[in-house]
């Protein structure tokens, strides 16, 4: 007579011989931090240990500042290093988290990608198209995830706009997409002087306004229409506020063109209070997306018009970017292309940005190849 192993005993006898193969699935990702100067660097710093990550170490050459970091978030000395080279070395991670000044996104890349470790930026990609196009280099020779994080990436309302307008032709034709991103000011909303520093730095940052919230557009822009790059751009910058920021823009406002459709940015550190929406304008009905949250909706026909609340959990969304990162590395998501983390997407997004820096400085539309 045969005996049969239930099913459940087969899982857990498979576990027992073959624990990795379920294990490696949940595990966290060790990851050493590269830079602490972003002003979004707390998130990580405030909690080193989480179910999908765990920080291992952290690269900071500014001694004050890491010093600093060390009392404020009460981490041992021994987590920093003061060179990247010799903590990856030493503590061999499988990802690096950029959270230093965007024209240092280079040097992690050009450290980490030889050594087979994968990297995410904090937005954007580059401080200019010459190193997004190195950085891509690099990644590609090396076979290494580089992933760029935008607040946008993870909000519920970008999800189900684009999903309305890929799934269900809610909009019908797009003809204009317009965005608005931005806040008072670096210097207004108080934030540290070791990130305003480079944030209004022109070589650290690549610019200002322009490259700071510039990139949010151009990044959500490129998704929506699946890599296409744009016939033209024209961009205006503005000083509003030269005494408080000598060196970079402080308002820009960027034009792309394609083929069938007009995408304007909106980028500017004079908003009279923080924001990050996004409207899509189609022949059958218009979506607007005004925080992570909260849309609105008008229909052509009639003009009506309604909102609603979208949550997490109405719609498949990664809420952080360290889940993300995770779903990735662990196989469980495949970036689809042109993804908003995506490296195809963010060199598009710099060559864009550079062709609006060129625009704005010559007053010239700049045409695309």
């Amino acid at each position: 007579m045969k005996k049969y192993i239930p099913l459940i005993g087969l899982f857990i006898l498979s576990t027992m011989l073959f624990p990795s193969l379920y294990a490696q699935k949940d595990v966290a990702v060790k990851v050493v931090v590269a830079g602490t100067s972003h002003g979004h660097s707390g998130w990580i710093l405030n909690k080193l240990d989480r179910p999908e990550m765990q920080v291992i170490g952290i690269y900071e050459p500014d001694q004050d500042l890491a010093e600093k970091q060390s009392l404020r978030y009460k981490i041992p000395k021994e987590l920093f290093f003061n060179d990247l080279k010799m903590a990856l070395d030493k503590l061999k991670p499988e990802a690096v988290l950029a959270f230093g000044a965007i024209k240092e996104h280079l040097e992690v890349v050009e450290v980490a990608a030889p050594l087979g470790i994968h990297i995410m930026v904090e937005k954007p990609l580059a401080a200019n198209l010459e190193d997004a196009l190195k950085m891509q280099q690099l990644a590609n020779k090396y076979k290494v995830m580089l992933l760029t994080n935008y607040e946008t990436s993870w909000y519920p309302s970008t999800a189900e706009s684009f999903r309305l307008v890929r799934d269900s032709n809610f909009v019908g034709q797009i003809r204009k997409v317009v965005f608005h991103h931005g806040h008072q000011g670096p210097k207004e909303i108080g934030v540290g002087d070791e990130f305003f520093k480079w944030l209004t730095d022109p070589v650290l940052n690549g610019g200002g306004a322009l490259m700071d919230f510039g990139c949010y557009g151009a990044n959500l822009a490129t998704y929506l229409l699946k890599g296409q790059e744009p016939v033209s751009v024209t961009a205006v910058t503005n000083q509003f506020k030269s005494h408080i920021y000598p060196k970079v823009d402080d308002d820009a406002t960027i034009i792309l063109n394609y083929p069938s459709l007009q995408v304007i940015i909106q980028a500017s550190w004079n908003w009279t209070y923080n924001r990050k929406d996004m409207e899509i304008y189609g022949d059958s009905a218009a979506i607007t997306a005004l925080n992570a949250n909260k849309m609105r909706f008008r229909n052509s026909k009639n003009g009506a018009e309604y909102e609603k609340t979208v949550m997490d959990k109405d719609i498949a969304v990664y809420t952080n970017p360290f889940s993300y990162l995770h779903a990735v590395l662990r196989g469980k998501e495949k970036p689809e292309p042109f993804g908003l983390y995506t490296l195809e997407n963010n060199v598009m997004v710099n060559r864009i940005l550079e062709a609006a820096k060129m625009s704005a400085a010559t007053g010239k539309t700049v045409k695309l190849k």
